[in-house]
């Protein structure tokens, strides 16, 4: 039996969202990825990234503070013959450690500065749409990672080209390029409950879920949530000198995509009574760390609106977007059409057509103007089943209950 427009809706709606969670590392803060491609895009840090900073250590101290120079030796040679003789033999053995050591040194920090032009080049790639070129110089900066032994340059790397293989839908890939990184993140000593790798494995169970591997998806979910949970309880015994208020908030957001992840997968498991409880928790994190007006947490106000309409909980769902497009109007969300095609939808399950008709057209309209190719499909799609109703209407037919919409009650149930 084909699916319900609602139904589908709600299919196109939670793969709407689907890649953004690697995309970014949190829900609405910057993670320690994101945070070194603004660095290495714009030059704003020497470090690829915070909390990996892989420069190396690279002394530059000028060799002509080892260099004995032609009057120094004159002097001693006045002084004593066999003395200069001796100092002659240091000196040349000095220089020829020393050099050999900034030679070294200088041979390392080429190699670095190479590998950091190839990932500029690669990020400037991916900014441009031009994903093949970025993927050769990503190749080219990991072969140099390994010949020059960089591990910190490796794991960076290798996230870089996991994400890039996501966003071309090379999950099988992907994973294996997360797993090599989280690899030698571990092996340097990493702990399991470090953000980046709660980051990664985040990043991991959501290829699961793509990929229909629910039970290692459901794990990695898991371990994810707990590790964090657990994690948010020890930092509250910690004071201000020994935790910063940046890493509280970066893990309490970590907590909010995964929530909103997790989230995002029990609605596509038809668990949407679950998944609202996630929204809730979600929604609650980003509102108190990034504020109301913030764009992620209007996109969470909406989603968690679609899940409980779902569930034919319809006042409460006009509720949270309605809050929400009052607060996109205000703060000028870039996502108006998206919050007022989801409002359409849900005036039109109450059964309010003419509003949701209204709302509609105006949402196709900007959508329209902001070249959305895909709300403006999912928007059509609205328009087809409010088209659908009015019919239904007109013919003194009883609207009734959607079949999608008897389901979701049915699972919240």
């Amino acid at each position: 039996m084909a699916l319900h427009i609602s139904c589908r809706l709600l299919v196109s709606h939670i793969s709407r969202f689907n890649s953004s969670i690697l995309e970014s590392a949190r829900i609405v803060c910057l993670s320690s990825v994101l945070l070194a491609k603004r660095e290495l895009t714009h030059g704003q840090s020497q470090s690829i990234s915070p909390s990996l900073a892989w420069r190396s250590a690279v002394n530059r101290r000028s060799f002509r503070r080892y260099n004995i120079t032609r009057n120094n030796i004159n002097e001693k040679k006045q002084s004593e013959d066999s003395s200069s003789n001796r100092n002659l033999l240091w000196a040349a053995a000095a220089f020829s450690f020393f050099g050999k050591a900034e030679d070294e040194r200088d041979e390392a920090q080429k190699a670095e500065d190479e590998i950091i032009l190839l990932l500029k080049k690669a990020k400037l790639s991916m900014m441009r749409d031009e994903l093949d070129a970025a993927n050769g110089f990503l190749h080219q900066a990991i072969r140099l990672a390994h010949q020059t032994h960089n591990t910190q340059a490796i794991i960076y790397t290798y996230s870089l080209m996991a994400n890039l293989a996501f966003v071309q839908g090379q999950l099988t890939n992907a994973e294996k390029l997360f797993k090599a990184a989280m690899s030698f993140m571990l092996s340097g000593g990493m702990p399991q409950d470090h953000n980046a790798v709660i980051e990664m494995s985040l990043k991991l169970a959501s290829i699961y879920a793509s990929l229909n591997k629910n039970e290692l998806a459901e794990h990695g979910f898991q371990f994810c949530m707990e590790s964090l949970e657990a994690k948010i309880e020890r930092h509250k015994d910690l004071s201000p000198e020994e935790l910063s208020d940046e890493e509280r908030k970066d893990t309490r957001l970590l907590l909010g995509l995964c929530l909103d992840a997790r989230a995002r997968y029990l609605a596509a498991s038809h668990r949407l009574a679950q998944a609202t409880g996630d929204y809730r928790r979600a929604l609650q994190i980003c509102s108190e760390e990034q504020g109301e007006t913030h764009p992620q947490t209007l996109v969470l106000m909406s989603d968690l609106a679609t899940i409980l309409d779902l569930q034919g909980k319809h006042e409460e769902a006009l509720g949270h977007i309605t809050r929400a497009m009052q607060l996109g109007k205000e703060a000028g969300h870039p996502d108006q059409h998206v919050l007022l095609g989801n409002m359409a939808g849900i005036l039109m399950h109450q059964g309010q057509l003419e509003e949701a008709r209204r709302l509609y057209l105006e949402a196709i309209a900007l959508a329209q103007a902001m070249g959305d190719g895909e709300a403006v499909e999912q928007i059509e799609e609205g328009l087809k089943e409010l088209t659908s109703r009015r019919k239904a209407q007109k013919d003194g037919k009883p609207d009734g209950q959607t079949e999608c919409e008897a389901e979701g009650e049915a699972a919240s149930g």
